[in-house]
């Protein structure tokens, strides 16, 4: 198998659908499978698409995996991650929408640079901008600082202020970036090997940038690759519980990656840096609602 492709389910099953769809529609040029991933959901979408692609699933092209729990993201894609053998994997959000060709240009990409761990696309929102997660500098103080602070917003153009979503560079050129967004992670089976599984003490966010750290670590190359596009239904959510996680996995990366790097002044400052605008960000939803 040349591609395997990851999809995670929670209750969206019209989105998960149109995600799935846009894949098979198309006539790859190349083998694949998808891995459909339940997580849990108490609405009965697994059912439905169990039922809605049951001629993929007995044909093998669709493989569902059923948790009984909602573990979190990086769960839902290690289970399947582990039963994988292809030479490539991606991870592919549920709110998505492949164009074009955009599979068959990144695997075709991705094997052309023997170099390259991980690959990223060009993700738009629904009204054609981009969604600026799609590449990123790692979070260290100075660029998280410049980011919490709104100086990245101010001077987006500044190589020093916006380089938390390197909002500085052409995002129709191809180039190398520390991290692409879990949304689409094209990663080449190699440099999983060599770094391990997702991390899954973070819950839906943060996981994704961790593991562009370890392949990046293990000297393999992050790529955002403009010529191949997807659409992110992307919606933002005051939800308490998304909130916190947002800015617990910025504590845990933190945690994980430069704590031991920096004086304890300078962990203070972030630790609180964290946690006072994830209170802030808490109380103005609750406020909202």
């Amino acid at each position: 198998m040349d591609l395997s492709i990851i999809i995670v389910n929670y209750e969206t099953y019209d989105l998960t659908k149109q995600a799935v769809e846009s894949v098979i529609k198309q006539d790859q040029p190349f083998s694949y499978d998808i891995y459909l991933v339940d997580n849990g959901s108490k609405d009965g979408s697994i059912h439905k698409l169990k039922e809605h692609f049951l001629k993929e699933s007995e044909d093998g092209l669709i493989k569902f995996i059923l948790n009984n729990e909602n573990r979190g993201f990086a769960y839902a894609n290690n289970l399947a991650l582990k039963k994988i053998t292809s030479e490539y994997i991606l991870l592919l959000n549920s709110d998505t929408i492949i164009v074009d060709k955009c599979l068959e240009d990144s695997l075709n990409y991705i094997k052309n640079h023997k170099d390259i761990g991980a690959l990223g696309c060009k993700v738009v929102l629904p009204d054609n901008t981009l969604d600026m997660a799609c590449r990123r500098s790692f979070p260290d103080f100075n660029v998280s600082f410049y980011k919490l602070t709104g100086l990245s917003r101010v001077f987006p153009k500044s190589e020093r202020f916006g380089r938390y979503n390197l909002s500085y560079l052409n995002e129709d050129e191809t180039y190398e970036v520390d991290c692409i967004v879990g949304a689409f992670m094209l990663v080449r089976s190699q440099a999983i090997k060599d770094v391990g599984f997702l991390d899954e003490s973070f819950f839906m966010y943060g996981e994704d940038i961790d593991w562009c750290y370890r392949i990046k670590a293990a000297n393999w190359k992050i790529i955002y690759f403009s010529d191949a596009k997807i659409i992110h239904y992307k919606g933002a959510s005051n939800n308490k519980q998304l909130t916190y996680e947002f800015y617990r996995a910025m504590y845990i990366f933190y945690n994980k990656h430069y704590k031991d790097g920096y004086p304890w002044i300078t962990t203070a400052a972030t630790y609180l840096g964290i946690w006072g605008i994830c209170s802030l960000k808490m109380f103005k939803n609750y406020i909202t609602r």
